[in-house]
């Protein structure tokens, strides 16, 4: 049976001495799909006591962390969403100083230490500026999780080396951990744990751990007792429960749904009409339908029979449409709108008339650059759509890529798609096994590496110069290397050999789009598709090169060859003599 996380909360805060309270702290606990996708968050700041607008700063952090990192997208690892959103408060806070009557004296602007934890399925996510302090308490030790970003200058004396709205840019330590259930996490002030010693800690929590509100509002008026001049504020977290389930609880509608039968034409299926088939592949099958309640068309897929019994990859083909729902671009295929809960594992696309790229090439074999330049930049786009969500595509290839009537590009296959979002979430979706085709794959993934922005523009490379060319950059090269050194000895050939209209810097950004370490790759698609339309003095330079640098391989074996001639001339010689 699946379990839902779940935690329990005691919280307390005070002014304590001070006529003030410059802390502020909160925690949003979502429901439903939300819960599984975004977690549950809690964060606590610190007010500086040399400036009055401080408590607005507290305030304005915990406050804003907490309603924007659940508008982040659903698609977006924890560590990346809640990263851009302290980023986001951190240039604000900066932004009120810079604009008020403290604009020369951050001490007195708007500035705060900020601690937050967000708990989603069975991890924990820390992010933490400034000297606001997290425990955890296992097996009763209390483990501290964080450093005090202050600078001592003497016994009496010290500063903020970082908190938000000091600077623009902000740095924050980020770490992630492994749940058990029963861990107990504590975030404070430095008005508390500067006045309580661990075993008092230890000892408050086991004797209220019924009632953790209890806890804290002792906790606060014990550190108050011990002679705390500061504010004061505890959050107590307890784990009673971890989530077993992905996002959308995608294996659990497996659960509950039938395998779907083999369909024919004029049969009725969950609604739809089939009209015909569209592709039959061994790992899905697509046919036409037709709404019977709309009259519109729809692109049917179902699974193939062979994936009945891998629950791993039919976990993957309901993901496509999860992923399709959170990806909004004109170059990428769009979910259907659900019109009924479904009885059978399907999915419903957009239907949209045309021809695969693989089509197109067949019936353009040498098309000039005039021609490839708008289908590679509409597929770029198409691919920074899912990099903006932290999805990395992994299997582009010419028969993922349709081209409608208008000549507007669609990806229309995500069976492969990693998204950060739900990588971190549950293991399910992970394989060691090379996801997309092996002549479009990036060649690290052959040897264990794990794809990221660079692989997929490994592979739109691949395709851009399979148009030009018509033929494959490698050949099987790539799929048969198994190490480092394997990818070391591969050798760009260069696409004007194949197409001496192909201009030489554009030749010079598919040597580097296609380079087999993905160091020296481009780190967007973007940089890469730009490159094809505006002349770059470096890539043409790298036609100039000599040789030896150019193409090592070729120069020894050059070399080799004319070594080999001339012994051979000499041996000929000698027998004359």
């Amino acid at each position: 049976m699946s379990t839902s996380l779940a935690v329990t909360v005691g919280q307390a805060s005070s002014a304590g001495r001070k006529p003030r309270n410059q802390d502020f702290h909160g925690l949003r606990r979502a429901q439903g799909t939300a819960l599984q996708s975004k977690g549950i968050a809690l964060a606590i700041a610190d007010g500086i006591s040399s400036s009055d607008v401080s408590h607005i700063a507290s305030e304005t952090a915990v406050s804003g962390f907490l309603e924007d990192y659940y508008c982040t997208s659903d698609a977006w690892s924890v560590c990346n969403a809640a990263q851009r959103v302290i980023a986001a408060i951190n240039s604000w806070l900066y932004a009120q100083t810079r604009q008020s009557q403290y604009r020369e004296d951050a001490d007195r602007g708007y500035v705060c230490t900020f601690s937050a934890i967000v708990f989603k399925a069975a991890s924990a996510y820390l992010f933490h500026v400034g000297d606001a302090r997290i425990y955890r308490l296992r097996d009763q030790a209390l483990e501290r999780l964080t450093e005090d970003h202050r600078v001592q200058m003497s016994r009496y004396e010290s500063y903020l080396a970082r908190a938000l709205g000091i600077n623009n840019q902000v740095e924050i330590d980020y770490q992630r951990l492994a749940l058990d259930v029963g861990d107990v996490f504590i975030l404070a002030t430095d008005g508390v744990y500067e006045y309580m010693d661990d075993a008092t800690l230890i000892d408050t929590i086991a004797v209220h751990e019924h009632d953790l509100d209890t806890a804290a509002a002792r906790i606060v008026d014990m550190a108050y007792e011990h002679g705390s001049h500061d504010n004061l504020t505890v959050q107590i977290v307890r784990v009673d429960s971890l989530d077993a389930q992905d996002p959308d609880d995608i294996a659990g509608r497996l659960t509950e749904l039938a395998f779907p039968p083999a369909l024919e034409a004029r049969m009725t299926f969950e609604g739809y009409d089939i009209v015909r088939a569209l592709n039959i592949s061994g790992r899905s099958h697509v046919f036409l339908a037709r709404d019977g309640d709309s009259g519109e068309p729809v692109a049917l897929k179902i699974p193939a029979s062979d994936l009945k019994a891998d629950p791993v990859l039919l976990e993957r083909f309901l993901l496509e449409e999860w992923i399709a729902r959170r990806i909004d671009s004109p170059y990428v295929l769009k979910a259907s709108p659900p019109r009924r809960k479904p009885a059978h594992v399907y999915v419903a696309m957009e239907y949209v008339e045309g021809q695969t790229l693989t089509q197109w090439m067949v019936d353009h074999p040498k098309p000039d650059m005039a021609s490839v330049r708008p289908i590679v930049e509409q597929i770029g786009k198409g691919v920074l759509a899912f990099h903006r969500q932290e999805m990395i595509h992994q299997d582009l290839r010419p028969d993922n890529i349709l081209i409608d009537t208008l000549g507007t590009v669609k990806i229309i296959d995500f069976g492969a798609v990693e998204v950060a979002g739900i990588r971190e979430s549950a293991g399910r979706h992970g394989s060691d096994d090379v996801l997309g085709t092996s002549q479009y794959a990036a060649p690290e993934y052959f040897i264990g590496g794990q794809g990221t922005t660079r692989s997929d523009v490994y592979s739109l490379g691949v395709i851009t110069y399979q148009m030009l060319t018509g033929q494959l950059p490698y050949g099987p090269n790539v799929s048969r290397a198994r190490s480092s050194a394997d990818l070391n000895r591969l050798s760009y050939p260069s696409a004007i050999t194949c197409n001496a209209d192909v201009p030489a810097w554009v030749d010079g950004a598919l040597r580097k789009a296609l380079h087999p370490n993905p160091i020296q790759r481009y780190a967007e698609v973007a940089e890469f598709v730009y490159d094809l339309r505006h002349p770059r003095g470096e890539l043409v330079a790298d036609h100039r090169l000599p040789l030896i640098d150019r193409d090592p391989n070729r120069f020894w074996k050059g070399l080799s060859a004319l070594l080999g001639l001339a012994v051979a001339g000499l041996l000929v010689y000698i027998a004359n003599i």
